[in-house]
This record gives structure tokens, C-alpha cells and sequence, in this order.
């Protein structure tokens, strides 16, 4: 059958629907397409979702915004898959009534033929509402328009709201268009869009310098992080680590004994990456870490590197795995001028690619059966992306709620298709962009461009790898900076273990951390003078607290007369909850200027007196219309994170 309608131009769309768009369960979703047809006749269309795999539809009437423009919305469904489509048709009813308005106008003073018409179309709707209860009411309003006396008459009885409802209720769609093929949403649980990780090194759990901890040792650590306000806690490797080629303190070449080595250089004596690292304890002790963890409504994230050391148990059952040199051996990793001896990369288009695909498919399958719902992947820009799209849907396939956080810090391109293929999360670029310009700039590509539709932005300040310059230079000022911005930008953030103690001593000209816990044990006093403990705690509470803090696409920035002064507005669904956060960028001056607050979107008259509440603070200040007078010091104010009071 030939379609009659035109349905064009879906929005949103990720190349063509080839993926598709992120959501949470009960997160609303808003459509848009081109939808028209030849002629002039009336289209109605509606927008269709339901859950992959049933058979029933849920629909919604989509609106005209003109210029054949359509919108529509629905709300996401449970976790998994929820496709959508649009159906449209030519509205017969629609379309005479029109008719009969413009001959009436035009100076008809009978319409006998037309009248006719459209108690057909009435009666027509009275079939196919069969036995509903509707099917009398359309008849009575089909024999009222039977013996319409004049145009003006007509047009009153067309017009009649029950009619038109009860029309809208039951049209004839025989000829409608459906568009195909029909879209999908990609519902992930709640956690993936809202959530505080926080990471750390087991083995350095207790802050000692000589001797590592083991997963028994580490709910001190699990507390404070609590204690903290963080509900994800962030595991690097946690498997065997390698005894060839072990690295030692600063990434030395020379491993001197009795140091740990690298987490990264996976595999050893005691297995691979279905095991753990006997000084960590045992599986069964990891098992009794993630239940304590979870006890206190917290969830563990391990880290999927896949990476092995030369002694990893695939070398010598697999060694078609890997790359090989002319001579046979293994090549090991290289990023020159890096070398990394101790790691021998995977060859993922060996000839037996599709075992080891599957092999590290069942690793994740391995770690979900026992609990864990959450993998942060290491370097997944350096693996095939048909790979990720394969690994992450035979996943979540098994355990949909599975999170996954993709840690590519690496092209642009790259990072947005890692996003569209599966992963649910990604690093940003956050962790260099500190001036309000780079802020403003980037965070509107993040939540005005087509990438907020799939990719959810997992802010990070600092990681084991990046010391960025802003923290190596700026102490305690710049890391409160950076922890006000990380908790409020994103709904999803996380910190790296010391950043709560402002440790920044890198490693000359780099951005690296000097004597980094990725080589050693690392000594700390968790409750050192100068931490920033008591600001990331209020910070978390004020996340909680406040609706408008859950999302990360609400986001507006506003204008202030100094370039050092960074504004912006988040706000709940409902608008019951708006937050304005100003802060500074300048870890070294104090910085004051006006700003002008977006009184018309907080719905504020002009001119009108209202009050702002500093959450950080719980000061209250009168403010008067747009324009206000703000002053921030690093040493003493670094933000107001100020909600606005009704």
C-alpha cells in the first residue's frame, strides 16, 4: 500500500537512528519530526513507545508548531530498551470541518452535499467504535447534523467539543504512515545519570608507607567516603599483578623488594582477571567487602583494564592472543617514548578473535554474578569500538543495570562513539577546562548539542594518571574550586583518593603524581590539616538535597561583568527547585563584579525583591531585579551556591 504521508526529519537521532538516545526510567523524552501530506487537508499525529519486546503500544498526541514542525513526548520505561515511532494520518473530519468554515465564510448559505458528508464521517466512526460506549453518542451527534438547518448551524454542531473529542478517539487510520524503522532509548537505572564516586587503592587504605591493606582492612576507608556523602566506591584493579618486568616507585624500571607493583600489569601466579591479588586477600574476602559496602547503601565500580602482565595465564594458554614480533616473541606495550614492559597488549583481530571476545565478555559476566554493577574501563579508545558494542550488549543483555564508564581520554570522535555504542558514561575533557570561557564552551557542547542525548558526562578533578596544572598550582583554593564546579555541573562526578587532603606534588614538568600509589604504597593521614573534607560533604548533602543538582542537561550559563566570575542555573522539572552557582576561577585574586541573574526564567518580575539562600553557608541575602554584586575570595569564598527562595 502506498503511504500518503511524509514523516521526515525524527529528532532526536543519532546518526540516522543507528544508536540510540540515553535515558532513566520515568525520564521524560521529547520528539520531533517534519510530518505532512499533499493538498491541504487536516494531519494528526502521535507519538509511540513501549518496552522491546511488547506488543502493545502506548501512545500520546504529538503538537503542530507550524511549518509541518510536529512535537511529542513520553516518558521513558523500565530499565533495558524502550523503541518509539510515529504514526500520522489525514484527518477526514478535521479536514471537512475546515471545508465547511471556509465555504460559510466564503457566503455559502446551504451546504446540503457537505452536510451529508460529514454525517458519513460520523457515522463511519460509529463503526469502528463497534460496542464502546462511544458509538451511541457519535450516532445521536450524526442525527443532530442531519437536519442542520444552515452553514452557521453546521458549523456550531461540528464544532461541539464532545464531538471532536470522541472523532480524535476514534479516526479512521487506514491510510496512516508509520515511521520506520522505529527508534530506540537506551533506559539505564537512576545511578547512571546521579551519582558520587569515590576511588581509591585498597592496598592503601590505611594511609601506611611500608606495608599494604587487604580488602579487610578497608570499611575505615569505605566510612569516610560515606561519612563523606559518596555513594559509589571506585576499585583500580584488584586482580594478580605480574612479577615480570615489575615496576617499581616512579614508574622505575627496577622493582626493588617488598614494592607492590602496578595494578595495570594483570596477571600472575595466582590467575588472571577472574582472580584477585593474595595480598589483597581472597575472593571470598572481596565477596564480604562488596556485601559491607552494600549494607551501607553504597555500590562497588571495579576498574576492567585489559591489560596482562607477561605472566598472566593467557600468555601461555592463548599465546594467539597476542601480538608477536618476527622473531616470536611477545611484543609488549608501547606509547613512545613510554614502554611498558610489564603489560603485553591483546591482538583483537587474531584469528581467534572470537574466543578471546568471548572470553573477556564472560570476565564482566564473571564480576556481575557476584555483585558487581558498575565497570570503569580503562583506555577502551585502544580496543575495537565493534568490540565495546559487542562486550556491552551481550552484558547487559544478562543484567541490564549494569553501568558502564568509559575512560578515554583521547580524540573527540572517539569519545562521542565509545558513548553512542553502549558505554553509559564517559570522562571528560572537564579536567583541563578551568577558565570560564573554556567552562562556558565546553559544557554547552555537552548539554546543547546533539551530545546530550547520549553522552553522560562522569566528571573527575584528578584520577591516579592526571595531576592537572590548575590543582599542581593552585593548593587548597583550586581544589575547592574544582569541587564546587565537579558537584554541580554534572549529575555524575568523582573525586580520586587525596584529592579530599589538596595533595598535589607532581612530578616535574608533568602532570603526575609524584611518588604515585600506582607504584607504591602511599602513606597519608586522612584527617591532615587542610583537607577539604567538611566542603565535599556539604557539597554532597547540597546534591542531595536539591533537585535541580540531579540532572546535568538543565543547564544555563548567565552573564557576569567579570571574566573570572562563572554563573549558571540548574532547576527541577517543575521549576520548584532553582539553584544559581557563582564561582570564581582565580585560585590566586579576589574577584567581584555584577552579574546579571535570569529573572524572567526564575519568573521573577522585573525589578521585583526576592531572597537567595547560600547553601554552602546558609546566609540569606535580599536581592533586587537582574543585576547584583557579587565579591569571591580563594582564601575565604570561592562560590555561593545560592537557591533561590519564593
Amino acid at each position: 500500500m502506498f503511504q500518503t504521508i511524509v514523516i521526515e526529519n525524527l529528532w532526536p537521532q543519532i546518526n540516522g537512528g543507528l544508536y540510540p538516545i540515553k535515558r532513566t526510567p520515568g525520564e521524560e523524552v521529547t520528539v520531533y519530526a517534519d510530518i505532512f501530506k499533499e493538498g491541504h487537508d487536516v494531519v494528526l499525529a502521535v507519538v509511540k513507545w513501549r518496552a522491546v519486546g511488547e506488543k502493545k503500544w502506548h501512545e500520546a498526541p504529538m503538537t503542530h508548531l507550524g511549518e509541518d514542525r510536529w512535537r511529542g513526548s513520553f516518558q521513558a520505561g523500565s530499565i533495558g530498551f524502550t523503541e518509539w515511532t510515529i504514526e500520522s494520518w489525514g484527518d477526514a473530519f478535521g479536514s471537512w470541518v475546515e471545508e465547511i468554515r471556509k465555504k460559510a465564510k466564503g457566503g455559502a448559505t446551504a451546504l446540503p452535499s457537505e452536510t451529508l458528508e460529514g454525517a458519513a464521517l460520523i457515522r463511519a466512526a460509529v463503526k469502528r467504535a463497534g460496542k464502546h460506549a462511544d458509538a451511541k453518542k457519535l450516532s445521536a451527534h450524526a442525527d443532530l447534523l442531519d437536519v442542520a438547518p444552515d452553514p452557521s448551524s453546521l458549523i456550531a454542531l461540528a464544532a461541539n467539543p464532545e464531538l471532536t473529542s470522541l472523532m480524535t478517539q476514534w479516526p479512521d487510520r487506514s491510510l496512516s504512515a508509520i515511521y520506520e524503522p522505529h527508534q530506540k532509548v537506551r533506559v539505564d537505572r537512576a545511578g547512571a545519570a546521579f551519582a558520587a564516586w569515590y576511588e581509591f587503592f585498597p592496598r592503601s587504605a590505611e594511609g601506611k608507607a611500608g606495608s599494604g591493606s587487604t580488602f579487610r582492612d578497608c570499611l575505615g576507608r569505605v566510612d569516610d567516603a560515606k561519612s563523606m556523602g559518596f555513594d559509589v566506591i571506585y576499585f583500580p584493579p584488584i586482580h594478580p599483578i605480574g612479577i615480570t618486568a615489575r615496576k617499581g616507585a616512579n614508574n622505575s624500571l627496577t622493582c626493588q623488594p617488598g614494592e607492590p607493583g602496578v595494578p595495570y600489569a594483570i596477571g600472575g601466579p595466582a590467575g588472571g582477571h577472574c582472580e584477585v591479588e593474595p595480598e589483597l586477600g581472597t575472593l571470598a574476602d572481596f565477596e564480604w567487602l562488596l556485601s559491607e559496602i552494600r549494607s551501607r547503601g553504597m555500590e562497588v565500580a571495579l576498574d576492567f583494564a585489559l591489560n596482562c602482565s607477561p605472566d598472566h595465564p593467557y600468555v601461555k594458554q592463548h599465546p594467539e592472543w597476542f601480538f608477536h614480533r618476527p622473531d616470536g616473541t611477545i611484543k609488549y606495550a608501547e606509547n613512545p617514548p613510554k614502554k611498558y614492559e610489564d603489560v603485553y597488549p591483546l591482538d583483537y583481530h587474531n584469528a581467534g578473535w572470537k574466543a578471546l571476545w568471548d572470553e573477556l565478555r564472560d570476565v564482566l559476566l564473571f564480576w556481575a554474578e557476584r555483585g558487581v554493577r558498575i565497570f570503569r574501563v580503562d583506555n577502551p579508545h585502544t580496543k575495537p569500538v565493534s568490540f565495546w558494542e559487542y562486550a556491552i550488549a551481550e552484558v547487559q543483555a544478562k543484567f541490564p543495570d549494569v553501568i558502564f564508564l568509559s575512560e578515554a581520554f583521547t580524540r573527540p570522535k572517539m569519545m562521542r562513539v565509545l558513548a553512542k555504542v553502549g558505554f553509559t558514561q564517559s570522562y571528560t575533557y572537564f579536567t583541563w577546562r578551568n577558565s570560564r570561557t573554556e567552562i562556558e564552551e565546553y559544557f554547552t557542547e555537552l548539554t546543547q548539542t546533539e551530545m546530550r542525548e547520549y553522552f553522560r558526562p562522569n566528571l573527575f578533578p584528578n584520577t591516579p594518571d592526571i595531576l592537572p596544572v590548575y590543582l599542581q598550582e593552585g593548593g587548597r583554593p583550586a581544589f575547592m574550586i574544582r569541587a564546587v564546579l565537579a558537584t554541580t555541573l554534572s549529575g555524575v562526578y568523582g573525586i580520586y583518593s587525596g584529592f579530599e587532603l589538596c595533595e598535589n606534588a607532581a612530578l616535574p614538568g608533568r602532570e603526575e603524581y609524584l611518588d604515585s600509589e600506582k607504584y607504591q604504597y602511599k602513606q597519608r593521614d586522612w584527617n591532615a590539616s587542610g583537607n577539604i573534607k567538611s566542603l565535599i560533604t556539604r557539597l554532597n548533602a547540597i546534591r542531595r538535597e536539591n533537585t535541580a543538582l540531579h540532572q546535568t542537561n538543565n543547564l544555563a550559563f548567565f552573564a557576569s561583568d567579570n571574566p573570572a566570575i562563572l554563573c549558571y542555573r540548574k532547576w527541577s522539572q517543575d521549576l520548584s527547585n532553582q539553584v544559581l552557582v557563582i564561582s570564581t576561577t582565580d585560585f590566586r585574586n579576589a574577584q567581584s563584579g555584577w552579574i546579571d541573574v535570569p529573572t524572567g526564567d526564575l519568573g521573577i518580575a522585573p525589578d521585583a525583591p526576592y531572597q537567595v539562600e547560600d547553601l554552602l553557608t546558609g546566609e540569606v541575602f535580599s536581592w533586587r531585579g537582574a543585576r547584583n554584586f557579587i565579591s569571591l575570595d580563594p582564601f575565604r569564598r570561592v562560590a555561593h551556591i545560592l537557591r533561590v527562595k519564593r
